[in-house]
């Protein structure tokens, strides 16, 4: 990068790397949290502190764009500090946090407010959504003071702006395009969905069947259907989260050939487990949209393997366990945990010859970085921030959600077998997790503006 260097902060040796779109035999040195030499390890640098991985796999670290952190009036739920340790514990160096808080992120207030508490806790790099305020012309505050994204839920109103008021969703959109920020998109439709539950509460229908009607196909199809409309209409680059269902990612797909800037993203939870798991498990797999039928998680699976999925991310959801009980099921919080088992989960879909490594790292770095801007990240390369998660490919071990650090100690992939496990978290050149333990402090995160 800048000729011979003679030392660095750190020196990682004796690494598989994954670097320039293969695993390579060689090490890193890191000099003020950025990747300064990728080599053989007789061509790096003296270094300060070196970590020595006995051969094991460095991957980029993972960005998961899709992230409830909690904290403020929520905190009892989630906060920023055990959000993040468990971001590390899963080997996520970077999470993307919703607006759909108490207060809502939605004002440049709110956000500044957001950010100061954050700063305070985070040990990984932390970016955030807003929601869209009232006012138009307050969107490019927000954007200025740091937002990196917008969500949208088209399923009820989260922030300024009635998801069903045409005109001011069009302004809104038109706004994010000429700003050149990504929307990403809840893509329910909500009348049909508001309709459908009235319908069924009247009817004295309240059980896992009833809510499934509800949250059905249709209402997710004709939400994508809307959110491509307004995608046309307004020439943003828009997101739709936790696509579900085939006929869902087939409408994306055939607008995506046609020429529109739109992404999706897909949940483990949506390809692992469907609606016969939430009729066992009952209300720890309760989720919006719901589990779907296997046909559904097929079509799915074979959509990731064959490239046309842009992410996977955890919508890492947590509640208290008193939430997720209820006497019906319109008085559980729909939501599952995710943080501490998507990256494991993934890793153990690669060890069974499901996905490649190669296709993993797009969907969980390479597409998330680029689709959302975050510059000299997502790949292990000089000049690059130092944010790179140590994977025991071959360790094999039963996920525990007692031993989770998020507040929330409950998943539907309670005794799951998996293969493979994040063993370092490193962001920036720092140490975070190290064997399941935390060893960064809190604040040692970064706000990523």
């Amino acid at each position: 990068m800048d000729g011979i260097r003679l030392s660095a902060d750190l020196v990682i040796k004796n690494a598989k790397l994954y670097a320039f779109g293969r695993i390579i035999e060689a090490g890193l040195a890191v000099e003020n949290g950025r990747i300064v030499r990728v080599a053989k390890e007789s061509n790096l640098p003296r270094a300060s502190e070196k970590i020595d991985v006995n051969g094991l796999l460095v991957l980029p670290g993972i960005i998961d764009a899709h992230v409830h952190l909690r904290d403020q009036e929520l905190s009892y739920k989630e906060d920023f500090y055990s959000g993040t340790c468990a971001a590390a514990n899963g080997g996520i160096t970077l999470v993307m946090d919703m607006p759909n808080n108490k207060p809502v992120t939605m004002s440049v207030s709110a956000l500044r407010e957001r950010m100061s508490i954050a700063s305070r806790k985070i040990v990984v790099n932390v970016a955030l959504y807003s929601a869209f305020p009232e006012r138009i012309n307050e969107i490019k505050n927000i954007v200025s003071e740091g937002a990196k994204a917008f969500k949208v839920f088209l399923s009820h109103r989260v922030g300024g702006i009635d998801p069903n008021d045409n005109w001011a969703m069009r302004e809104a959109f038109r706004e994010a395009a000429r700003l050149k920020v990504p929307v990403a998109i809840h893509a329910e439709d909500g009348v049909l969905l508001n309709e459908t539950i009235r319908r069924l509460r009247d009817a004295g229908k309240d059980d896992f069947d009833a809510y499934i009607e509800a949250h059905s196909i249709e209402a997710e199809v004709r939400g994508i259907r809307r959110a491509i409309g307004l995608t046309r209409d307004s020439g943003a680059q828009t997101h739709i989260c936790h696509v579900s269902t085939s006929e869902g990612l087939k409408t994306i797909l055939d607008a995506r050939r046609e020429g529109v800037p739109i992404t999706c993203e897909v949940t483990p939870h949506h390809i692992l487990l469907s609606e016969e798991h939430m009729k066992k498990m009952g209300a720890i797999s309760l989720t919006n949209p719901p589990l779907r039928p296997p046909s559904d998680i097929t079509y799915l699976q074979s959509a990731l393997q064959k490239g046309l999925i842009d992410v996977v991310a955890s919508d890492h959801a947590p509640h208290s366990m008193e939430e997720k009980e209820g006497p019906s099921v319109w008085d559980i919080s729909a939501g599952i945990v995710g943080l501490e088992t998507t990256l494991p989960l993934m890793l153990t879909m690669v060890n069974m010859g499901f996905i490649t490594l190669p296709a993993l790292v797009k969907v969980m770095v390479e597409n998330p970085a680029r689709i959302f801007g975050f510059k000299n990240r997502g790949s292990i390369d000089e000049g690059n921030h130092a944010d790179l998660v140590v994977i025991d490919l071959k360790r094999e071990w039963t996920i525990d959600p007692s031993k989770f650090y998020s507040k929330a100690k409950f998943s539907p992939f309670e005794g799951w077998r998996v293969r493979g496990k994040p063993v370092k978290t490193i962001v920036g050149g720092n140490m975070v997790m190290d064997e399941g333990e935390i060893v960064a402090k809190p604040g040692s995160g970064r706000i990523i503006r």
